[in-house]
């Protein structure tokens, strides 16, 4: 039978204090003699006794939860499923996880949809910050200026956006570093392949990156060479299939690895090579990016950094005690591997 947990009734008990004394000397309460709290701690060694942190937060006023809000900003996209189709999330959360649990902090990971109150997740879970990877709407910003916790967002270009803690990569020099790389290796019809643009800034200045360097070439981009599905595995696949049957474009940059990744699958099974049939660069620089074969030639962005740094925003804010709104841009950078060759 398994040994009965020990409460505090029974800490104060054998103290000979009252709960209160107890409660007192573990929250930090100046209300308790030094006698009586060596009496209490020795009760505690004793007993074995473990407080509860749910209650000793409640007490504080905290929970010592950090929230993780994913992007519900395509159809068919499914909370639980994002970090499932795309490992940049996992990469992303990772370095967060690695700043908030040295600080004692746990995070809480959901997807809240457009539909739904930001401020209804953050009151019902005691939230203590909030971190938003992705996309959202206007009236998502307006609703959460009202929340009094300290909020970082990641990849938001919208002037409404400079009010919170701002993390992002420079998306344009990216998408035009791709393409410039591609430029260099003889390819001229070079097609780009993204998520939706009109949902997104993110792919929408990874575009206009991709188009400066064709302008620059004097290269006008063609409509054809265009490709839109969603960021995903099986989007970047479905992608394949145009990309094959049109044969109008020798390399492709694609706006995310995960789709890159989709791609050079589909190419692959039906016996092209890959770079000798199409040469391909993908955007991240996710962990599994470096392990394929071919390997992915990629923009790199620090995930894990960008994570690190968004929690390192929420704890200065937490010990401020104010929300502030500093703004981090991660400069990236060309990885080559073989997915890209001259033509």
């Amino acid at each position: 039978m398994a040994e009965k947990k020990a409460t505090i009734r029974d800490v104060a008990k054998k103290a000979g204090v009252s709960v209160a004394s107890v409660s007192y000397t573990l929250n930090g309460i100046d209300k308790v003699s030094p006698e009586t709290k060596e009496r209490i701690f020795r009760a505690i060694e004793e007993l074995n006794y473990k407080p509860s942190l749910t209650a000793q937060c409640l007490s504080k006023g905290d929970s010592k939860l950090i929230g993780i809000s994913l992007p519900i900003t395509e159809k068919g996209d499914i909370p639980g499923m994002l970090l499932e189709n795309n490992p940049f999330f996992g990469e992303f959360i990772s370095g967060v996880e690695s700043v908030t649990r040295k600080a004692g902090y746990d995070i809480l990971i959901s997807g809240v949809e457009t539909n739904e109150h930001y401020s209804d997740w953050v009151m019902r879970r005691k939230l203590d910050g909030i971190i938003m990877v992705g996309a959202y709407p206007k009236s998502i910003f307006e609703e959460i200026k009202t929340i009094d916790v300290p909020i970082v967002l990641t990849d938001t270009y919208e002037d409404y956006a400079s009010d919170f803690h701002r993390v992002m990569v420079e998306d344009e020099k990216g998408g035009y570093m791709a393409v410039k790389h591609l430029l260099e290796l003889g390819h001229r019809r070079i097609g780009y392949v993204t998520g939706s643009i009109d949902n997104s800034l993110v792919n929408y200045n990874r575009y206009s990156g991709y188009r400066k360097a064709l302008l620059e070439a004097g290269i006008t981009p063609e409509r054809e060479w265009f490709f839109e599905e969603h960021v995903t595995f099986d989007g970047g696949y479905a992608i394949a299939k145009d990309i094959m049957e049109k044969q109008n474009v020798t390399a492709v940059f694609v706006a995310a690895d995960i789709m890159a990744i989709g791609i050079i699958k589909y190419f692959l099974e039906r016996g092209k090579n890959v770079p000798g049939d199409i040469s391909v660069v993908g955007f991240d620089d996710i962990k599994i990016g470096q392990y394929m074969m071919p390997g992915l030639t990629t923009i790199r962005q620090d995930i894990i950094m960008k994570g690190r740094v968004s929690a390192e925003m929420i704890m200065k804010d937490i010990g401020l005690g104010r929300r502030t709104n500093d703004s981090f841009i991660l400069s990236p950078s060309l990885v080559i591997r073989d997915s890209t060759s001259a033509l």
